[in-house]
């Protein structure tokens, strides 16, 4: 009887010791957060890699055909087709970045009425991708803002291509778009890690005679490195699941479908939910592929490991 008092009043205190009250406190707030991630990410993750091994609709039977759908994903033209428009819109993604970066370099020392001139550049990133499209639609549609501005210029109206038919440069017109809406947010992520480098190493860079250039070579790059790759990784994978421009202003017509675009066709207009189940896996796949091309690049530039 009395070794179990003894126990119990031992698990008393070290129940009530400071060290398993902060952990009871992490895991109570940690435990809702994770079962909502497990239901609605990592669930439903795992019942879409199930059917993608399955000829299904929504509703219906389905049939086990096992790596049937894999082997369409590569046979189907426009799926592949699709995945090459990818190249545009990581092409955009350099140019968006470059922009991003250059400006960011300028507004993070004293700008007269710099603090409005990154609100602006950030503001696209806030209107909703939706919203976006419809703006892009008649910016871009024949006869109306972008032609009528050209017209200003001097450009004449019969000259000017179709910006969203013409196959030649559709693509472009749609990657314009992306790059307006997310070189801000690329923007303030740089101007946050230059504005972290120590003012020291400029003061020091100006004594021994480097230039704006130099200091930006030896001094900021190296000291962003990992915002860059961050900045990098999220273009890029931004990129291969380009999805609102394409499906909002053009419907994907015109060789503008892009892959999400394509699995959203096969996933709810001719309803193969298999296929699209293995598009979306082949998909990340590509995403994490290209993100550890990337890690390895970095590393190689930069001599160590990015963390």
């Amino acid at each position: 009887m009395g070794n179990s008092v003894s126990d119990s009043a031992g698990f008393k205190a070290w129940f009530g010791s400071r060290k398993v009250q902060r952990i009871l406190v992490m895991v109570t707030f940690m435990i809702i957060p994770l079962i909502l991630l497990f239901l609605f990410t990592y669930l439903p993750f795992g019942e879409m890699i199930s059917y993608s091994f399955y000829k299904m609709k929504y509703t219906g039977k389905k049939t086990f055909v096992g790596l049937k759908n894999y082997v369409s994903v590569f046979k189907r033209d426009d799926c592949f087709r699709a995945l090459k428009l990818s190249l545009y819109y990581m092409l955009g993604s350099l140019v968006q970045l470059t922009i991003a970066l250059y400006l960011a370099t300028i507004l993070s020392f004293k700008v007269k009425g710099g603090n409005i001139f990154k609100g602006f550049m950030f503001f696209p990133y806030l209107i909703n991708g939706i919203a976006v499209g419809f703006i892009f639609k008649f910016f871009y549609t024949r006869g109306f803002v972008f032609d009528t501005v050209l017209q200003w210029c001097g450009f004449n109206l019969e000259n000017l291509p179709y910006w969203l038919k013409d196959q030649a440069i559709n693509n472009y017109s749609l990657v314009g778009t992306s790059v307006w809406r997310y070189f801000g947010q690329n923007m303030v992520l740089f101007i946050g890690a230059i504005m972290s480098v120590d003012s020291s190493l400029y003061e020091a860079a100006m004594i021994d005679g480097a230039n704006k250039f130099q200091q930006f070579i030896y001094i900021i790059v190296p000291n962003i490195k990992k915002i860059i790759l961050l900045n990098v990784i999220l273009s890029i994978t931004g990129s291969l699941s380009a999805f609102e421009p394409p499906y909002v202003i053009t419907s994907g017509a015109n060789g503008t479908g892009t892959y999400f675009v394509i699995m959203h066709e096969i996933a709810h207009t001719q309803q193969k939910v298999g296929l699209a189940s293995a598009m979306a896996v082949v998909l990340l796949a590509i995403i994490l592929f290209a993100t550890l091309v990337q890690k390895i690049v970095f590393r190689g530039i930069y001599g160590q490991e990015e963390d």
